[in-house]
């Protein structure tokens, strides 16, 4: 049988502050566990919140980078629960009046398998601000909680079902990380739990209104389990539903190792959560003023950028896609361009020579050691001819080894292209005499025998030699003596 598949994903973002949500404690990843905790954020008795205005600002902001619509007047409520990775036995969240209603997001392009998307608004319900909670970890003997995360600014995005396979999941995770990272609002880092995603999935008879049980899998940290669990899911629940069985509302896990979902509970109902106004908190008013000037941040969207890199610089459209795909890319693109360098050919390096060096040596292009000057010098060097392009690769490596400038390491290890005539004569002049067979191989017309033998001039040379000197110097040699 055939079936339509319905999505929606809730989406936890932690908004990037100095300190978290209702007390000073610094918003710091990666500290010992129960070093960034207070009173306030651990709940003890006679304590009280105070509003981190920033993370009200960026979350606002979030709902203007959405299209949402903001809500002028806005409150904190209680959710109670009991777990312990909550201390206080209660979460400060939003209920009845979030911050940001309704908006959306843009797809299309293609998918994580590869195949093409057509454009589509993905709806969103809400967008909601609260404290996060502190970090369970699970050890053979017992388990441990680290507070540090408790009271850490995290909104929570709630699509509506509007995505109909995994890889429109996989799109709009991805559309709306970029958003995110391109206003500032968070660093998305999701092995460090700053955007963390909960799926809800059912399959329904193809045309059918009515909707099957609701599948939700729970706590999954990167985008690529997300698609992955979401194409096991789809095939388990066809797999239920064609031999004749039924599904039931339940909450799943994934195990990325085994490529599985597992059920976690069955959920009969909704929890009750007994949702009240916090009443240490006073309602948020969003004045015009304040609105307008939150509105005057809003930064050029990733969609934006890509065509302008197309239109303003002449690049390729998937030179473009790539390049925008990180903010601070695109920023180091843009800053190379001004320093001077052709577009086209900065394009090349940053997505060969430079996103494999950062990759290998798992390092942000923002901590990147190269400069944007320095990168549009390098290539300055080879423009002038005072390197070959074989060379400036080895001079990029030392850059990124050191931080060095292009034109002091080529001077230091003396690397200095050879453009003397009468020096690369000679080079010519031994690798004729020693190839006699690839000489005679392109005197009978086979071209490719005088790559060898330029590569024959450029190991004499150390790789020095102009190449095209070097080519025609070989041309002119064998023509000589023909």
């Amino acid at each position: 049988m055939n079936y339509d598949v319905v999505i929606g994903l809730e989406v936890h973002v932690q908004v990037a502050t100095a300190t978290k949500l209702f007390c000073g404690c610094p918003n710091r990843y990666g500290e010992e566990p129960n070093t960034l905790v207070c009173p306030v954020c651990m709940g003890y008795p006679g304590v009280l919140p105070v509003p981190n205005e920033a993370a009200i600002r960026r979350t606002i902001l979030a709902g203007l980078v959405c299209n949402c619509e903001i809500t002028r007047l806005s409150k904190f409520d209680r959710k109670s629960y009991f777990y312990p990775d909550m201390p206080k036995n209660f979460q400060i969240s939003q209920y009845e009046l979030p911050l940001c209603l309704k908006g959306s997001v843009d797809i299309g392009g293609k998918g994580f398998s590869g195949d093409e998307l057509p454009s589509k608004a993905i709806s969103m319900t809400r967008i909601h601000l609260e404290e996060d909670v502190g970090k369970l970890t699970h050890l053979q003997f017992f388990s441990g909680v680290d507070y540090n995360r408790a009271g850490v600014p995290l909104m929570e995005i709630v699509s509506e079902p509007d995505m109909a396979s995994a890889d429109e999941a996989y799109a709009y995770l991805t559309a709306l990380k970029q958003a995110m990272e391109y206003a500032r609002i968070s660093n998305c880092d999701m092995e460090k739990g700053q955007m963390r995603c909960d799926v809800n999935i059912s399959l329904k008879p193809a045309g059918s209104d009515e909707f099957g049980a609701k599948i939700e899998i729970k706590n999954l940290n990167s985008l690529k389990a997300v698609h992955r669990s979401l194409e096991y899911e789809i095939e388990r629940q066809a797999g239920i539903l064609d031999s004749g069985g039924t599904l039931e509302q339940s909450t799943r896990g994934w195990n990325d190792d085994a490529g599985e979902t597992y059920l976690l509970r069955r959920k009969e109902s909704a929890h009750d959560y007994r949702y009240f106004p916090e009443p240490d908190l006073m309602p948020i008013q969003v004045s015009d003023e304040m609105l307008a000037e939150i509105r005057s941040a809003v930064p050029e969207t990733p969609a934006a950028r890509r065509q302008r890199c197309e239109e303003e610089y002449g690049i390729p459209a998937y030179d473009a896609n790539v390049l925008t795909l990180e903010k601070d890319c695109a920023d180091y693109f843009e800053r190379c361009v001004a320093a001077g360098g052709p577009a086209k050919t900065i394009s090349n390096w940053i997505m060969v020579e430079l996103l494999r060096e950062l990759s290998q040596s798992d390092t942000a292009i923002a901590d990147c050691p190269v400069s944007p000057e320095n990168l549009a010098a390098l290539i300055g060097l080879i423009d002038k001819n005072v390197i070959n392009g074989k060379i400036a690769k080895t001079v990029f490596v030392e850059m990124f080894k050191t931080g060095a400038d292009p034109a002091a390491i080529v001077k230091e290890k003396g690397l200095e292209q050879v453009t003397d005539s009468s020096e690369i004569t000679r080079f010519v002049q031994e690798a004729v005499a020693a190839n006699p067979g690839p000489v005679q191989e392109f005197r009978s017309g086979k071209e490719q025998a005088l790559n060898f033998l330029v590569g024959q001039v450029m190991k004499l040379s150390r790789g020095k030699a102009n190449p095209q000197m070097a080519a025609q110097g070989l041309k002119d040699e064998i023509e000589r003596f023909g």
